[in-house]
């Protein structure tokens, strides 16, 4: 072997060692530049299942559910092309402090944190199945916790953070109205 084709060898295996591998938060922000409208990102507790379709990317945290739920939020805050829909399932407001201990806690602190958004509570395999049919065409990430609790998964589908329905409305009503002349 060449001794610059061996220094390079050891310099690149000593970068692999500096640089560890990248965290969920270091992917989250570069998949929400690549990500808009129609595109979903999904906070889920600890057993939420690995979904197959090619269109889901799963990452698991490891890390408290809502602190993840807090660094999503943050993100999608600061980015000027999207905004959040949120979902959460609607067997959580019927979930039992008796039978999850933790979950009237959980409740509130989510309700907190959500403050004034406009959240959908939606059976959760409604939003099961909207999500699956979204990852046919688009894409979407699910930040896996280490949430123990049922039902407490939170939905984020992505939306137009520039464009909103009135406006496009307008537009519709325009363009039919110019097609009539």
């Amino acid at each position: 072997m060449k001794p610059i084709f061996l220094q390079t060898i050891i310099l690149g295996l000593l970068l692999q060692a500096c640089n560890p591998a990248n965290t969920w938060q270091d992917e989250l922000g570069p998949i929400l530049d690549e990500f808009g409208h129609r595109n979903w990102i999904v906070v889920a507790d600890y057993a939420y299942p690995f979904q197959s379709s090619p269109g889901i990317q799963t990452i698991f945290t490891g890390e408290d559910h809502l602190k993840v739920l807090d660094r999503v939020l943050e993100e999608i805050a600061s980015a000027p092309h999207v905004k959040p829909v949120i979902m959460v399932d609607r067997e959580l407001d019927f979930v039992s402090e008796t039978d999850a201990p933790g979950i009237e806690n959980y409740r509130s602190d989510l309700k907190n944190r959500l403050g004034d958004m406009e959240v959908t509570s939606m059976l959760h395999e409604d939003i099961i199945r909207e999500m699956a049919d979204a990852s046919d065409l688009f894409g979407v990430l699910i930040l896996k916790t280490d949430m123990t609790l049922p039902y407490t998964s939170v939905f984020i589908q992505l939306d137009c953070g520039y464009w909103d329905a009135g406006r496009e409305k307008r537009l519709r009503e325009v363009m039919e109205a110019d097609s009539i002349h």
